[in-house]
Parts: structure tokens; C-alpha cells; sequence
């Protein structure tokens, strides 16, 4: 494949890789697979939050494959891009070696809007802002990354 015609390598990194950076990789594979090879991973492992599997599924993106992964799991891919996805991982993102870019886009916490919800329906509309959020932001990559300010 030419250079020009190769994917971008790409990690989603928050703190747990519960739920904002598994619902990036999860758009990014859906939306973008032609173009960006996705990844997620978080500074932590919480395990795979089940209300982001519920409201990706709402909309046709099955995640409840994917697992918590350890950013050390990752660490030997050559990323041309690192995107922190809160502020969290953003201030603890370690160095990366090699070429990849560092971006922060910073989402709100899904568990932690719903913390105060009176019903689930109320605390699921929480994970569905963020997720459209995000989606938004994964419909704007590749290109949104070249011009983003590292």
C-alpha cells in the first residue's frame, strides 16, 4: 500500500478505558475503518462500562467485544496519533516515542453526570450526549487531526 494510502494509526486514551475511549475506538471502527486503524487504552484499567456498551448499541456499534486495556498493552504500536479524551489521562499521558502526535479532545464523564440520575433512563441520556459527542468528533478524521492544536 502506499504511503499516502495507509491507515493512521490512532489511540484513544482516558483514564479507565471504560467508556469515552472504548466509544471513540468503537466510532473510529465504524465510521472511519477505511481510513484510521483505531485504538484504545487508559493510563488505568476499570473494565468495559456497561452502560457505554448499551448506548453504542442503540446505534448499531457493538463494543461488548472489546476490553479495559492498559496503555503498556499498546505502547509497542508506532501511533501516528495519541488522543487524550479527558483531562485525566490528558495530564498523565506519558511520552510517546517515535512519531506520534498528542492531542487533547476533552469529553464529559458519562458515570460521573450520571452520578445524581433519579432513574437509568436518566443516567443512560447522559452516555448519549457524550457518545454523540464523540461521534461528531470521529466524523471529523481524519482531518480534524492535521489541523488540531498539539
Amino acid at each position: 500500500m502506499p504511503e499516502a494510502m495507509q491507515k493512521l494509526k490512532v489511540l484513544f486514551l482516558c483514564t479507565g478505558n471504560s467508556c469515552r475511549s472504548q466509544m471513540a475506538e468503537g466510532w473510529a471502527r465504524h465510521l472511519k475503518s477505511d481510513r484510521i486503524e483505531s485504538y484504545s487504552a487508559g493510563v488505568e484499567v476499570h473494565g468495559l462500562n456497561p452502560h457505554a456498551v448499551r448506548v453504542m448499541a442503540e446505534v448499531g456499534v457493538d463494543i461488548s467485544g472489546h476490553r479495559s486495556k492498559h496503555l503498556d498493552e499498546v505502547r509497542h504500536i508506532p501511533f501516528d496519533y495519541v488522543v487524550t479524551v479527558c483531562d485525566d489521562a490528558h495530564e498523565r499521558c506519558p511520552l510517546f516515542l517515535g512519531r506520534a502526535r498528542i492531542m487533547h479532545v476533552g469529553f464529559d464523564d458519562p458515570p460521573r453526570l450520571a452520578r445524581n440520575a433519579q432513574t437509568e433512563q436518566e443516567a443512560l441520556s447522559c452516555y448519549r450526549r457524550v457518545r454523540d459527542e464523540i461521534r461528531r468528533f470521529v466524523e471529523s478524521l481524519p482531518d480534524s487531526l492535521k489541523t488540531q492544536n498539539m
